[in-house]
């Protein structure tokens, strides 16, 4: 795109590269960035709304979309970034993945075409830099060095390997291996692997995070920028099986998982399990971060011949034209056309364009059961000829009776990550807007379903691999004193083993009880940090409550008025992973606050305002939509008359007492400032004036700035609402003096015996008398 700088950010793991592109992002008014994990992209949108909330920030990834209307900023799988979203900003991670034999033409395609406005950004492996310097030859090229030290630590034992370890294995049964030995001997392990889902994968890293489980024991997903406390990571194997062979690692790979050992300026070891070892000189390639560069990239026609299926084959294997691109030939979406173009039943459908993008579409719906190839080409088949039809969607009750028989949480793990990878399907097809008749129905069924699913694998994983039997006690943070349940085997040895036995196993029904309630928690949880905005409140002394009525926490003072903290509620007893990700959730939700009352400033503001203009929306945001005109003396005086207009043409009253915005005084806004009154000043904080108060009195001086932030600006003894204060003023102006204290009073809502000083201090006059500390009297409400 004409005028979009392209930069390439290039290094090893541990740079900061998708750090700089988020805070680069943020500096534009809107933006997109591009992650190669559902769980990475999950992680930088929960960095992002913990700083801006959730209403700016839009989640899409293949199975999972949350799009506010007013999204600005947008966290995308590299898949899923919309094509045609114009945005300033642009950002792709992992870039080197462009010479994956799989999902590289992805990457390739944005490579060549992703462009925001103004800037792009490309974060990758320093391998890159050749290929980006020939294919975008005005990129420029910035790379930077590890921030902490990688050192080899050789081969050592499971048994003595050092706490915060990541033990790396390349199937599945090898990480359940690992994993038991784990239990058996270091107090159990989080397991990561790429088939669970995020809700798992983020119950299991909250674990480890938390420090309720030491080691964490993960297949190379692990290795694709997700953040975590790892000291060291040890590889219990040097193979995988990339889809077509089992292969020796390349060096690259072993450095992309070997660097998530350190974080920020701490250093990391990376090693081997015994007997396994690496060679040395591989090993001093991985310490050096020096590794072949890329030569091809792996590349697909984007440009579609969708008038027929084999104008559409035809297109898919055009040649690149370029020694550095190299044609993508494994391609499960381009597997599945082909081998549905061979059904004559499907080439009679699949007549015009239209029919033709279909089966297009239907040909990309991952194959996420990694079954046999043929059971998912029949799978697509059926979906196709049901979108094919007269009917043109899904019939819902061929869609229920499949979607019913996953919905079942009972069975081991494998049975478990085998129906979450089933449900997947089903809500990537609910996503599909015009596929089903109702489809926000089907994404909250296949989302519930999905969770279901997730919790009960969540426990049978802490089950296997956590709690320790034979008088051993579940792993937790030092947090979390709560003591865990029994197991059945450590109520056998207790009852051998002393005289209080018997009624330990007496306790056993209360015990399984426990493990319910545990249950019924972690779903508890996982609601929380799923909830809109919408299902968590808050009242006007910052008391944060969730949808059931349950008490989260409050709002605290932050750095700014705007900015505040938050703190659980004591009541939530909670481990440390589970107390950490509500309280993300909640900070979330404070920036939501601040950003919903701040709308009327912050949406309808005028651009091409001069700086006096842009001074007065700054004074007005800092205090909470409300400012009195002789602080901002300066920016008035120097106010051009254009500006003038465009504030109040955005809602905006530049008044001679008081400056302040209308719709920042009505009920909702104002219980919203009192809770970030409330927050901000602690018990100093002024009590919150009712919705029909016009005034009330002022005790102590000193809280005037609070009193203006409420919306209610001290004159004299009283502190007024802004509104009232600049009809007041006009209504004395046009008497040509103070009125009667009776009929002043009943303007302000307050004593007669006030009266007057409050308008007299409204009028520009007493003002020493303004200052002086006021006797105490009762709020009227008019």
């Amino acid at each position: 795109m004409i005028g979009s700088a392209v930069t390439a950010v290039l290094g090893p793991t541990n740079t900061g590269k998708t750090h700089r592109a988020v805070e680069r992002m943020l500096e534009h008014e809107s933006g997109m960035i591009g992650l190669p994990l559902r769980l990475l992209a999950r992680e930088v949108y929960d960095r992002i709304t913990a700083r801006l909330g959730e209403q700016r920030v839009a989640l899409v990834t293949g199975e999972e979309k949350r799009i506010p209307r007013g999204a600005q900023y947008w966290v995308c799988t590299v898949e899923a970034m919309p094509r045609n979203l114009d945005v300033e900003f642009v950002a792709v991670d992992e870039i080197q993945i462009a010479a994956h034999p799989q999902r590289g033409h992805v990457f390739t395609e944005r490579l060549l075409d992703a462009r925001g406005t103004k800037e792009t950004w490309f974060m990758g492996a320093a391998s890159m830099q050749p290929l980006i310097a020939e294919l975008l030859p005005a990129a420029r090229i910035q790379t930077f060095p590890r921030l902490s030290r990688l050192a080899f630590a050789g081969a050592e034992k499971l048994a003595r390997l050092p706490q915060r370890s990541a033990i790396v294995a390349f199937s599945m049964q090898e990480v359940y291996e690992v994993a038991e030995r784990l239990r058996a001997t270091r107090g159990g392990a989080a397991v990561v692997l790429g088939a669970l889902s995020p809700r798992t994968r983020n119950a299991q890293v909250a674990m480890f995070q938390s420090g309720e489980v030491e080691y964490i024991v993960a297949t190379d997903a692990i290795g694709m920028g997700l953040n975590l406390d790892v000291k060291h990571v040890a590889f219990a194997a040097l193979r995988k099986f990339d889809g077509r062979d089992v292969r020796d690692l390349e060096a690259a790979e072993i450095g992309q998982i070997a660097g998530r050992a350190g974080r920020y300026t701490s250093d990391g070891s990376f090693g081997t399990l015994a007997p396994l070892t690496l060679p040395q000189g591989l090993a001093n390639a991985v310490e050096g971060h020096r590794f072949p560069a890329v030569r091809r990239l792996v590349w697909r026609n984007a440009d579609l011949d969708t008038s027929s299926i084999d104008g559409l084959l035809a297109s898919l294997r055009r040649s690149p034209g370029r020694r550095s691109l190299l044609l993508q030939e494994s391609a499960e979406d381009a597997a599945a056309l082909a081998r549905m173009a061979q059904d004559p039943a499907i080439r009679a459908r699949a007549q015009g364009r239209e029919a033709v993008e279909l089966l297009w579409e239907v040909c990309r719906i991952p194959d996420y059961r990694k079954l046999l190839f043929e059971s998912h080409v029949a799978l697509l088949a059926e979906i196709f000829a049901h979108l094919a039809g007269p009917r043109a969607w899904l019939d819902e009750a061929w869609m229920d009776e499949r979607v019913r028989e996953i919905d079942e949480p009972a069975g081991d793990i494998d049975t478990l990550i085998a129906r979450i990878s089933a449900i997947r399907t089903w809500t990537y097809v609910s996503h599909q807007g015009r596929w089903v008749k109702d489809p926000a129905t089907w994404q909250e069924r296949t989302a519930a379903i999905e969770d279901r699913l997730s919790d009960a694998l969540h426990e049978r994983l802490v089950q296997r691999f956590v709690e320790k039997s034979g008088g051993g006690s579940k792993a937790r943070s030092p947090g979390n004193t709560r003591k865990a349940p029994p197991t059945r085997a450590e109520l056998r040895a207790m009852d051998k083993a002393n005289p209080f036995g018997k009624l330990a196993a007496l306790r056993a029904p209360q015990a399984r009880e426990a493990d319910g309630a545990s249950s019924d928690e972690a779903r508890w949880v996982e609601a929380v940090v799923a909830a809109r905005h919408v299902s968590i409140e808050v009242d006007a002394s910052g008391r944060i409550t969730f949808e059931d009525g349950r008490e989260l926490g409050r709002l605290v003072r932050g750095s700014s008025l705007l900015l505040p903290d938050v703190k659980l509620a004591p009541v939530l007893e909670l481990g440390a992973g589970a107390q950490t990700r509500i309280t993300r959730r909640l900070v979330a939700f404070a920036r939501d606050l601040v950003e919903e009352l701040c709308a009327p400033l912050r949406a309808h503001a005028p651009r091409g305002l001069g700086a006096a203009a842009r001074g007065i929306l700054y004074q007005l945001e800092q205090g909470l939509g409300t400012a009195r005109a002789e602080d901002a003396a300066a920016q008035i005086a120097e106010l051009a008359l254009e500006d003038r207009d465009k504030l109040a043409a955005a809602g905006i009253v530049v008044g001679a007492r008081v400056l302040y915005v209308p719709a920042m005084l009505k009920g909702g806004a104002l219980l919203r400032r009192s809770a970030l009154v409330s927050a901000f000043a602690g018990a100093k904080a002024p009590q919150a004036p009712g919705p029909s108060v016009v005034s009330v009195p002022v005790t102590r001086p000193a809280d005037a700035p609070l009193h203006t932030a409420l919306g209610y600006p001290v004159f004299g003894p009283r502190a007024v609402r802004a509104d009232v204060v600049e009809k007041v003023l006009a209504a004395i102006e046009a008497e040509g003096g103070l009125p009667p204290a009776g009929r002043l009073a009943g303007w302000l809502g307050c004593p007669a015996k006030e009266a007057a000083k409050v308008g007299a201090a409204i009028l520009g006059e007493a003002r020493g008398e303004a200052q002086a500390a006021p006797a105490p009297a009762v709020a009227t409400k008019v």
